[in-house]
């Protein structure tokens, strides 16, 4: 066997892991300064190179922006969550297509129709699949937001069958997190909570 250099990989510097990781806060008001449709078009960009499960990518997203399209959506939030999903000038909802395996001919097309076939009757497996991997996206999509220096603010606080018979009625889509976007407003940041100390949480071998 040759022995080959590694291939260099470019590392982030410190102003992108402040502002993606170490510094990066869920924000519970925001600006009224618009979200722009190339703004939202860059985080998808970002978000859809995402890994997932044979390449699956079963994440899905409903901008919402207008006011009617927030009303409807927050008579399924918990009470909390509606008033600053009302002020946010942008919010995701994520969901996952339980039909995914439709799309395998694309996404994987040296295996795609073999897969599409294998899943074609498994319901279940299917719908477990897609709700990990698009919990999988959702981690990818949320450093997306931050990385278009936007605020995300992640709720699971709704009504998950509402806003599907409300937004996905017809479709294969199924909705499992509601993300606030857009510049931190008023007093944005609840106090910083602690993180799990590390002896608790890695592990060596």
């Amino acid at each position: 066997m040759i022995d080959r250099e590694p291939q260099a990989l470019d590392v982030l510097d410190d102003a992108g892991r402040k502002l993606l990781f170490t510094e990066a806060r869920t924000a519970n008001t925001f600006a009224q300064a618009a979200v722009t449709d190339d703004e939202l078009a860059l985080i998808w960009e970002h978000a859809r190179w995402s890994p997932s499960s044979a390449n699956s990518q079963p994440l899905r997203v409903l901008f919402v922006r207008t006011r009617e399209g927030k009303e409807r959506l927050v008579r399924h939030l918990d009470e909390g969550n509606r008033a600053k999903t009302l002020q946010a000038p942008a919010v995701a909802v994520l969901a996952y297509d339980v039909d995914f395996h439709e799309q395998m001919p694309t996404v994987f097309p040296a295996r795609g129709e073999m897969l599409r076939a294998a899943y074609a009757d498994q319901t279940e497996q299917r719908e477990a699949l897609a709700a990990y991997n698009s919990a999988l996206q959702t981690g990818v999509f949320l450093l997306a937001v931050r990385a278009a220096g936007l605020a995300a603010g992640p709720m699971a606080g709704f009504d998950r069958a509402g806003v599907d018979e409300e937004f996905f009625a017809g479709t294969s889509w199924r909705s499992h997190l509601v993300v606030n976007i857009g510049h931190p407003g008023a007093d944005p940041w609840f106090p910083r909570l602690p993180r799990v100390p590390v002896e608790d949480a890695v592990a060596w071998a």
